[in-house]
């Protein structure tokens, strides 16, 4: 008789914890992941730590991370995603997987994508976001979009005013980082920390990042939807505030103000219920069992691993 593989058994997928029963993203840097028993093992100079790996949705893998084999046979047993980030998930390098082979909120993203009516719904939910309080029910997608560029420059003006930083205008080339005015400077790292993480959740909750509302037809247009959400209340203020400074590496200084504001704001939590909110809406169910069905224009799903060669039959004229 075989010996039984060192570890233990691979759970049953409905042995696993739902994803709501989970903890959120656990954000890892400078150490080693490896794995013992059903635990995931976290080693650095302080010591070893024991996750348990049925109770983890996505590990943010940051900088001076290394992981074994084992610890990764681990993650995809128990639906665990990874992402590799940078700092404090500043930036997004790439992903291993979803944290859930379930598809159905890849499929409702798609069906709000591609249906006219259900599209526009979202991107009312989204300008919502940004004006809360207000009814924005009755506005044209023209004149919400005027009622944002409004609302942003107020908010660069403001941000001036409140700092004393020149501003003429968002004027940069992303070609050529060096050549933008300090503020523009300013603006960019912050921006491309916020894209980062939000690419890095999209990623995590299975969702495509080009298939967006606001922004198409790029492959980070849902990336540069979900950023905008925060950029008033983050990214925006913080640039203003670092140019003002003027230190010496203002990169590098305005990705630790925004790195350390995404943590004090909880904006990784929010982005994953803001998310959700989006593209579900209030009353709609828990997303199908993870389960393979086989597509049908009429039924509309049919189940998989039958053998079907019996409908034919009945169907065939005699």
């Amino acid at each position: 008789m075989a010996a039984e593989p060192p570890g233990i058994k691979r759970p049953d997928l409905q042995a696993l914890p739902q994803v709501k029963d989970r903890m959120t993203f656990l954000y890892l840097e400078h150490c080693t992941l490896g794995r013992q028993d059903g635990a995931i093992t976290v080693t650095d100079d302080k010591g070893i730590i024991h996750i348990p790996a049925a109770a983890i949705s996505v590990l943010l893998l940051g900088p001076g991370t290394r992981v074994t084999h084992r610890a990764m046979e681990l993650m995809g047993d128990a639906g665990v995603g990874a992402v590799w980030v940078g700092e404090h998930g500043v930036r997004y390098y790439a992903h291993g997987r979803p944290l859930t082979t379930r598809a159905g909120l890849l499929i409702r993203q798609a069906e709000c994508v591609s249906n006219v009516r259900r599209h526009i719904e979202v991107v009312r939910r989204m300008y919502a976001l940004r004006f809360p309080g207000e009814d924005v029910s009755r506005l044209t997608l023209q004149q919400l979009r005027g009622r944002e560029g409004a609302r942003v420059r107020a908010v660069y003006r403001r941000a001036s005013a409140e700092t004393g930083v020149p501003w003429s205008g968002r004027e940069y080339d992303p070609d050529n980082f060096a050549a933008g005015d300090p503020i523009n400077q300013a603006l960019s790292a912050a921006h491309a920390c916020l894209y980062g993480l939000a690419h890095a959740v999209i990623v995590a909750l299975g969702l495509a990042p080009g298939l967006g509302f606001v922004h198409v037809g790029h492959e980070r247009s849902f990336v540069y939807d979900v950023a905008d959400l925060y950029k008033a209340e983050v990214t925006i203020p913080i640039a203003f505030r670092i140019a003002a400074e003027a230190p010496e590496d203002l990169p590098a200084a305005t990705r630790r103000a925004v790195r350390d504001a995404l943590v004090e704001h909880h904006i990784l939590d929010r982005m994953v219920h803001d998310i959700r909110a989006l593209l579900l809406p209030e009353d709609a169910p828990e997303p199908p069992e993870e389960t393979v069905y086989l597509w049908d224009n009429t039924l509309g799903a049919v189940p998989n691993a039958t053998n079907h060669s019996h409908a034919d039959r009945e169907e065939s004229p005699s």
